[in-house]
């Protein structure tokens, strides 16, 4: 049985980020123990995915009336270490509506709730890997994490593979926002590298005439160019 190989010195998320407060609450006190794989991590059990309605995959679409904001397409690979589309893969997705709240309990500031944005999505891959999602461009919003702390607009994806245990959560950035350098979210990352990997690129070639920008969001699962992961495999 071969064991998945383990991600790149820096290239995933510290465990506590002193600028990334709540981390120091939930950081472990002592160093990780590496587990070896065992047969269930490899190959199962299988994740039994419910069905998906039509529309999941369009978040402009939940209601008889569209939501407030710019319509953006959102499209990408899963792929492996070596490029190879994974098919199947559940992806799920959830973000703040246009003004930056989210349709949640918790989230109580000032910016409006819209009624026609429900705000998550979830579409299978492929055969080759191949996802796509319709929804609104997410607004920043403000946080506690310190003085004037705003996090940059973006969007959460999980995925699920082929065993229960290999969700994994992540985020997705817009290019050229000011405030990624200022966001010690994406910032507790080390290699810098790795953090641009979180950002999409604007793509031409996925935006709909008339209708929406396009943005292509690659996600590599294992590898020297893996995506940055919120609870990677130490």
């Amino acid at each position: 049985m071969t064991e998945y190989p383990r991600p790149p010195a820096g290239s995933q998320p510290v465990n506590d980020c002193e600028a990334y407060r709540s981390t120091h609450w939930r950081a472990p006190r002592q160093p990780l123990i590496s587990i070896p794989h065992t047969q269930s991590e490899v190959t199962g059990p299988v994740y039994g995915h419910n069905p998906i309605g039509e529309t999941d995959h369009d978040l402009t679409m939940h209601y008889p009336d569209p939501p407030q904001g710019e319509r953006i397409v959102i499209a990408g690979r899963v792929v492996d270490e070596d490029g190879r589309g994974v098919p199947n893969a559940m992806v799920e997705i959830w973000q703040a509506n246009a003004a930056g709240r989210y349709r949640h309990s918790r989230d109580n500031h000032l910016a409006p709730l819209d009624p026609n944005f429900l705000g998550s999505g979830r579409a299978l891959t492929d055969a080759g890997g191949n996802y796509r999602f319709t929804t609104i461009k997410p607004g920043a919003y403000p946080w506690r994490n310190h003085e004037n702390a705003w996090r940059p607009a973006h969007i959460h994806f999980s995925l699920f593979g082929p065993a229960l245990v290999t969700r994994l959560v992540t985020q997705m950035y817009f290019p050229n926002d000011p405030l990624i350098p200022l966001d010690p979210i994406i910032n507790s990352i080390p290699d810098a590298a790795a953090r641009e990997r979180l950002v999409s690129s604007f793509d031409l070639s996925i935006t709909e005439s008339e209708w929406a920008l396009g943005y292509r969001f690659e996600i590599v699962l294992r590898g020297r160019r893996a995506t940055p992961f919120e609870e990677p495999t130490r």
